[in-house]
């Protein structure tokens, strides 16, 4: 009997290997032979979660056929990494990815590091802060002590507790977007918030466009849910949204949801101006495009002088076109799990009638906490703390990477928690895999991407300042050492950093 579970074509596996062309080699530079550098390129595909395990790989022909190389080649690459543990063979039922004994099975978005091994590892893979204390523990208290009356009923609130819905539409309205609690559903997380939109808007197969790049854990997401992603370029830097573009895929692509993050764009931080999101309102409503809007990294303004554009529900007065999803965990911290959704009231009722089958409601004590936050002031102030601290990541980082690195590109965004680098010309894959084994763990570009693009990118999270985020960026140039000079076989994660 097979072991492979799934498939991947020879034109697919052509398209993604293609993807990991990086700059010529310079002097100096080993180039391995084409069988080496093939099972070089499919193994990096397996490590980064872009062609699953237990996928059935094509046949030697086929896949030389695609991507113009001998059969011998494909058959010499096969056997490579047969020997390494990352193939499977059996006769009459092909070859299907693995991955050796002993090592962890790729991860497809961006699964937190555990804490434990944080000791010998400098985490740059997820864009989250430690909690805003005292805050966090001042918000558990204040909840706790509101809790009694909600112990006494069943405790399932499929669209949320009626004082931080009305809390939330409050926040709405004093930012002059006029809202009732009725417009409200308080979901687990962001995650669940689109989750539960995918589900009722964008059944399987149905198109949605997303930004390129975009954020990695929601593209997995959505490709999870059998949606078919349809990419929309940014432009460079932090000029973000191409407006013809937009209309284009809108107009032609007749995509039933839109997904963007108008606000420190995650990956590459910028912010859409007030142009920008009217133009983008206009041509969803005219396409007929539902617009989802990420509002998770809004709270997360770093320069004062910035004025912030009104929200992007703001153009859509009717509610017809717009959802808004928000949460406290970029703004607060990530282990709140308090997501919501702001749209027009018959959208929330079939939300909250399609919760019945999914996780019915999300838990009050974290409800309470939020809602204390909210109406305390406690918000603000946290609020405020976690802007400081990511300033001063964002500013001690951003120097770091450009003395260490100065090859590599960027615009530094004016808020948000992500820096968007160009690492120079070298496979972003390839510096992740390496600066996994010199202690600086880091997500590479194709992870926000769709078919394997930006492959010549990483993210750069605002996680980690001073002496550490020095010392990351010296590990992370030792990883982009090996990496141009075709080592790294090997080397061995350094023992624990103490800043």
């Amino acid at each position: 009997m097979a072991q492979w579970t799934s498939a991947v074509g020879s034109t697919q596996l052509a398209r993604l290997l293609t993807s990991q062309q990086t700059r010529p080699a310079g002097p100096g530079t080993r180039r391995p032979p084409a069988y080496r550098a093939l099972a070089d390129g499919i193994r990096m595909l397996v490590l980064e979660g872009r062609v699953p395990v237990a996928a059935r790989l094509p046949a030697e022909r086929e896949l030389a056929a695609s991507l113009v190389v001998s059969r011998t080649t494909v058959a010499a690459a096969y056997e490579a990494l047969r020997a390494e543990g990352f193939l499977e063979s059996r006769r009459g039922a092909g070859s299907w990815t693995a991955v050796p004994a002993g090592n962890p099975l790729p991860a497809r978005g961006l699964e937190p590091l555990p804490p434990e091994a944080l000791g010998s590892m400098i985490d740059l893979g997820c864009a989250a802060l430690p909690a805003p204390e005292p805050w966090l523990t001042r918000a558990v208290q204040g909840a706790l002590e509101e809790l009694p009356p909600y112990a006494h009923t069943h405790g399932d609130f499929p669209a949320g507790l009626p004082a931080l819905r009305q809390m939330l539409a409050e926040r709405y309205t004093a930012r002059g977007i006029p809202t009732m609690p009725e417009q409200i559903m308080v979901t687990t997380g962001a995650m669940g918030a689109i989750d539960a939109i995918c589900h009722l808007f964008a059944p399987r197969g149905e198109r949605i466009a997303v930004e390129s790049p975009s954020y990695a854990n929601i593209l997995q997401l959505m490709r999870e849910t059998g949606a078919r992603l349809v990419p929309v370029a940014m432009s460079e830097g932090l000029e973000g949204w191409d407006m013809d573009r937009w209309r284009q895929v809108l107009r032609d692509a007749a995509p039933r949801l839109a997904y963007v993050v108008a606000d420190f764009h995650n990956p590459t931080g910028a912010l859409a101006d007030e142009d920008q999101r009217r133009k983008l309102v206009d041509a969803a409503r005219s396409a007929g495009t539902v617009l989802v809007v990420d509002e998770t990294m809004i709270e997360l303004q770093l320069d004062d002088d910035l004025t912030m554009p009104r929200p992007v529900c703001g153009f859509d007065p009717a509610g017809s076109t717009v959802i808004t999803v928000g949460s406290a965990s970029k703004a607060f911290w990530a282990g709140m799990r308090i997501g919501w959704v702001r749209a027009a009231p018959d959208v929330i009722r079939s939300l909250i009638s399609a919760r019945a089958y999914a996780d019915l409601g999300t838990p009050v004590l974290e409800q309470l906490a939020v809602n204390w936050l909210l109406s305390t002031g406690g918000w603000e102030s946290a609020v405020q703390v976690r802007r400081a601290q990511a300033r001063e990541n964002r500013d001690a980082l951003v120097a770091a990477v450009r003395r260490e690195l100065p090859g590599w590109e960027f615009a530094v965004p004016a808020g948000g928690l992500t820096l968007w680098a160009r690492a120079g010309g070298l496979s972003g894959s390839r510096l992740a895999e390496v600066g996994e084994r010199v202690g600086v763990r880091v997500p590479s570009g194709p992870r926000f991407g769709v078919d394997g693009a930006f492959e010549g990118y990483v993210r750069l999270p605002f996680t980690v300042g001073g002496a550490v985020a020095e010392e990351a960026a010296v590990r992370l140039a030792a990883a982009a050492r090996l990496v141009e000079t075709g080592a790294g076989a090997g080397v061995e994660t350094p023992r624990a950093f103490v800043a």
